[in-house]
C-alpha cells in the first residue's frame, strides 16, 4: 500500500543545521528531503494526526552542526522529540489537547538546559468546543517540557487557535488576531512563576501575517489589502527591563508618527507593495531584506517547494507535490472530468488551477512534468474565464486528450477546444498534435474515451451528437510527424438526445454511447447502430465495460442516482443499486470492476451506523462481472470529486489507485490482504528505515487483523453480521482492508438491501 499526495505547504519547512536536508510537514508524517537532489530520503512516522509544528534544534557551535534533533507537535495532542538522522523517536509528551502551533524560546535564546525547556502552545480546548460555537476555544498556554505538564497559565483566549510567531533571538513571541498583534516577552532566568508580559499593536484592517526582525525591535505585518506595516522600537515601555524603563520614561510623551491608539512603538510606516492580501512575511538572516508573498501569483507554488538563490531569486531546484484541484463554476461541478490515469506507468494526469495538466507519479509520489493546455497567465483571485474541463489518456499512455472552455463575456466570444497530445516513448512530456475548435458546434464536450488497442477516440456532446476521431499518419517519407493529425472519422446521434458518456468494449468492437437516459451500442468502424438498451430513470454520467466481458457498467446521477450492470449479449439488465457513483474502472484481462460510491446521507446520519462510517463519506466497491454481491469494500473520505483506476505498471501485480477530492491518494492491491504500508521512497530504492519496536505500517494505523475464518464459524447462525469498525479516529482517506467487513455472503444484507432496485430485465 502506498500513500501520497499530501500537502507540502500547510506548515513552514525547516533546514537541518548543515543545510543538507529539508524537513517538511506532510500530513501525519515529517518528510526529510535531500537539498542536493530534491528527493525524499526518509520520514518521521508516529503522529496519528496532521503535524502542525516542526522545530529543528539549532546548533550552538560549528562543531554541533551534525546534530540532527527536532521537535514536532500535532493535532493528535502530542509533542515528540526526534533524531532525524536515524530516524529515531526519542521522547513523546502527551498534552491531551490538539496543538495547532508551538514555539520553544529556550532553543534560541540560551544554551539548552533540560530543566528550562518551556514551550508555548496554541491549543484547542476541546471541552469548551463541545459547549457551543461561541465559546473561546483557542488558547495560548505555557507547557513545561521537562516535567511534561501543561500549566494553568492561559496567556490568551480566542475563537480559534492561531499560529504563534517567535523572534529569531527567542526573546519575543506573538500572534495576530483580527486587526491586532499581541506580543509577549520571554521571562529571563527561566523562573517558573514569571509570566510573559504582553503588549498589543493595532491596525485598521485584518492582519494575515507578521515577522520579527532578527536583531532589532522591529515588527513587519501584512494585511488583507496588500499593505505592509513596519513598527520600529516596539515594547520599549511595556516590555522594557527595570534599568531600561527608567531611561525611557522621558520618551512617553514623544510623538510617535504612524502609531495608533498609543501603541508601544516609536514609529509605524506603511508600504503599499501588493495589490492583494499579504500571506507571508520573513526577514533575511541579517535583517537587510524583508520578503513578502501575496496572492498575485508572482511565484505560484501550488504545493511546490522552490529552492531559491538569494537575492537573485533564481530557482535552483523544486520539490513538486501534487497540485490542488481547480475551482470550477457551479454549472460544471459534477460534469468535469479533471483526473485521468495512465494505467501503463502508474501516473495520473490532473487538471490544475493554472490551465495546466500535471503528470504525477503515484508510485514515487513525485511530480514529473506539466503540460500547458492554455497559453494564458494564471492570476489567483481573478474571475474564471477559461478552464480545462476534461482530460483522458489512452490505455498505453501514448496519447492524451483535453478539452477547454472559454466562457463567453456578455454572451459573446465563447469557445470550446478539443486537443490531442502525443507522448514520445519513455518520455512523459506530451506535445500538442491536433487542435479542433468547436468540435460539437457550440456545445461543450461531455466525455472522451479512447479505443483500447487502436489510435481511435470518441468525444460526446450535450448538443446531441458524438464524433469518432482517428489518427492519420502521412505515408510520404518526406513528411514529418507534425504533418500527421487526428481527424473526424464518423458522426453519430440518437433522436437528438444529449450524448453524456461513452466507452469502448474490451476488444474495441463495440462502442457504447449514452443518449441521455438510454444506452446505444455502435460499430465504431462502420458507424452503425447495433442496438439500444432500456432506459434508466435519470441521465447517464458514466459508462464502462467490465474488462473484455459482455457486461456494461452504467452510472446515473440526480434526481435518483443509480448503478446498474447490463448484459450486452442478452440485451438485459442484470442488477442495479440506488447509489451515486463518482467514478468507475475495470480490469483489462478480467470481468472485475470497481466503483467509487458516495454513502447516502440517510446512512451517515443513522445513529446505529455512526460507528461504521466514522465520518467517511464514500466507498470503493469491487465487483466481479454480473454478481451483485461485492467482492470487497473499502470506505474512504473526501470521495466527492474523487477518481479510481486499476494500474498495470507492475505486470505481475494489479493495483487499484484512488485519488480523492483533495488530490490525496492511495495505491493498494485489491486482491491481497496486505497489511504493510509501503513508502514511496522504497519504489526508488532510497534510504528508508524500519521500526524495531511496536507495530509498523498498516498495523500501526489500523491494528491487528482478527481471525475472520473463526468469526465466520461463530456467526454461521446469524442472518446479519454487524460491521467491524476501526477504533482509530485519525484515519484520513482510506479505511484499510475489506476484512474489517463481515463474510461476503452476508455483506449486502444490511447495507445494500435497501439500495437494490427490483426491476424486470427488459429490452427497449
Amino acid at each position: 500500500m502506498i500513500r501520497g499526495g499530501r500537502s507540502y505547504v500547510t506548515s513552514p519547512p525547516s533546514f537541518s543545521n548543515d543545510a543538507k536536508k529539508l524537513l517538511v510537514c506532510t500530513g501525519n508524517t515529517v518528510s526529510v528531503f535531500s537539498v542536493a537532489t530534491g528527493l525524499q530520503i526518509t520520514s518521521l512516522e508516529g503522529h496519528t494526526a496532521p503535524v502542525t509544528t516542526l522545530i529543528v534544534v539549532p546548533a550552538s557551535s560549528a562543531a554541533q552542526k551534525v546534530i540532527c534533533y527536532c521537535w514536532t507537535a500535532s493535532i493528535d495532542g502530542t509533542i515528540r522529540h526526534w533524531d532525524f538522522s536515524g530516524p529515531e523517536l526519542l521522547k513523546t509528551i502527551d498534552v491531551k489537547l490538539p496543538i495547532y502551533s508551538m514555539v520553544i524560546p529556550s532553543l534560541l535564546s540560551e544554551p539548552q538546559q533540560s530543566g528550562k525547556m518551556v514551550a508555548y502552545v496554541s491549543v484547542e480546548d476541546t471541552g469548551v468546543a463541545k459547549q457551543g460555537s461561541k465559546e473561546l476555544r483557542g488558547h495560548v498556554r505555557r507547557f513545561n517540557l521537562a516535567k511534561e505538564r501543561l500549566r494553568g497559565d492561559t496567556l490568551k483566549e480566542m475563537e480559534d487557535p492561531k499560529s504563534i510567531v517567535i523572534s529569531p533571538s527567542g526573546g519575543f513571541f506573538g500572534i495576530c488576531h483580527k486587526r491586532k498583534i499581541h506580543v509577549w516577552d520571554v521571562p529571563s532566568g527561566g523562573s517558573r512563576n514569571d509570566l510573559p508580559r504582553k503588549m498589543t499593536l493595532h491596525h485598521t484592517k485584518a492582519i494575515n501575517a507578521f515577522a520579527f526582525h532578527p536583531t532589532e525591535r522591529i515588527i513587519a505585518a501584512g494585511d488583507v489589502t496588500g499593505r505592509v506595516l513596519i513598527w520600529r522600537g516596539f515594547g520599549n515601555r511595556k516590555l522594557a527591563l527595570g534599568n531600561q524603563m527608567k531611561k525611557l520614561r522621558a520618551m512617553v510623551d514623544v510623538d510617535n508618527p504612524g502609531v495608533r491608539d498609543e501603541d508601544d512603538a516609536e514609529s509605524c510606516t506603511t508600504w503599499h507593495w501588493h495589490s492583494a492580501g499579504v500571506n507571508v512575511l520573513n526577514f533575511s538572516s541579517d535583517g537587510a531584506y524583508l520578503y513578502s508573498g501575496g496572492k498575485e501569483g508572482v511565484v505560484c507554488a501550488d504545493n511546490q517547494i522552490h529552492f531559491l538563490k538569494m537575492p537573485s531569486m533564481e530557482i535552483l531546484r523544486t520539490i513538486s507535490g501534487i497540485k490542488p484541484p481547480p475551482s470550477l463554476p457551479k454549472m460544471y461541478e459534477g460534469l468535469a472530468s479533471t483526473v485521468a490515469f495512465d494505467r501503463s506507468s502508474g501516473m495520473v494526469a490532473l487538471c490544475t488551477e493554472n490551465y495546466c495538466v500535471q503528470l504525477y507519479n503515484l508510485l514515487n509520489d513525485r511530480g514529473m512534468s506539466e503540460v500547458q493546455v492554455c497559453e494564458r497567465n494564471h492570476q489567483p483571485g481573478d474571475e474564471v474565464t477559461v478552464m480545462v474541463t476534461a482530460v483522458a489518456i489512452s490505455l498505453d499512455g501514448s496519447v492524451m486528450s483535453t478539452t477547454e472552455v472559454k466562457l463567453p463575456e456578455d454572451g459573446i466570444g465563447g469557445l470550446v477546444s478539443l486537443k490531442f497530445w502525443e507522448s514520445e516513448p519513455d518520455n512523459k512530456t506530451f506535445t500538442l498534435s491536433t487542435v479542433v475548435y468547436e468540435p460539437h458546434k457550440d456545445a461543450s464536450v461531455s466525455a472522451i474515451a479512447f479505443h483500447p488497442t487502436r489510435s481511435m477516440a470518441v468525444s460526446t456532446s450535450f448538443a446531441g451528437d458524438f464524433k469518432i476521431w482517428v489518427w492519420v499518419c502521412n505515408s510520404d517519407k518526406n513528411q514529418t510527424v507534425k504533418d500527421s493529425s487526428w481527424i473526424c472519422h464518423a458522426v453519430g446521434s440518437y433522436k437528438k438526445k444529449p450524448m453524456t458518456a461513452a466507452a469502448f468494449s474490451g476488444d474495441g468492437t463495440v462502442l457504447a454511447v449514452a443518449a441521455e437516459n438510454v444506452i446505444t451500442l455502435w460499430n465504431p468502424d462502420k458507424n452503425i447502430l447495433l442496438s439500444v438498451l432500456g432506459a434508466t430513470l435519470t441521465p447517464i454520467t458514466k459508462l464502462c465495460f467490465a474488462g473484455k466481458s459482455e457486461f456494461l457498467v452504467v452510472a446515473s446521477h440526480f434526481p435518483k442516482p443509480e448503478l446498474s450492470v447490463w448484459n450486452t449479449s442478452k440485451l438485459s439488465l442484470s442488477w442495479s443499486y440506488g447509489l451515486r457513483i463518482e467514478a468507475v474502472t475495470s480490469a483489462v484481462d478480467s470481468s472485475a470492476f470497481a466503483v467509487l460510491a458516495l454513502i447516502p446521507e440517510t446512512y451517515k446520519k443513522d445513529k446505529s451506523k455512526k460507528n461504521i462510517f466514522r465520518g467517511r463519506d464514500g466507498a470503493i466497491i469491487l465487483f466481479n462481472g454480473s454478481n451483485p454481491n461485492p467482492v470487497s469494500i473499502w470506505t474512504v473520505m473526501k470521495a466527492e470529486g474523487g477518481s479510481i483506476s486499476f494500474l498495470d505498471a507492475e505486470k505481475s501485480q494489479i493495483r487499484l489507485g484512488y485519488v480523492n477530492g483533495s488530490h490525496e491518494y492511495v495505491v493498494f492491491d485489491p486482491s491481497s490482504d496486505e497489511t504493510n504500508e509501503r513508502s514511496p521512497i522504497d519504489c526508488e530504492g532510497l534510504a528508508g528505515h524500519e521500526e524495531t519496536t511496536g507495530d509498523v505500517g498498516y498495523t500501526s494505523l489500523y491494528g491487528q487483523l482478527p481471525d475472520y475464518e473463526k468469526k465466520r464459524m461463530e456467526d454461521s447462525e446469524s442472518l446479519v453480521t454487524p460491521f467491524a469498525s476501526s477504533e482509530r479516529p485519525w484515519e484520513t482517506i482510506f479505511s484499510g482492508s475489506t476484512l474489517n467487513f463481515p463474510p461476503l455472503e452476508k455483506l449486502c444484507a444490511e447495507f445494500f438491501e435497501s439500495l437494490m432496485e427490483k426491476r424486470a430485465s427488459v429490452v427497449e
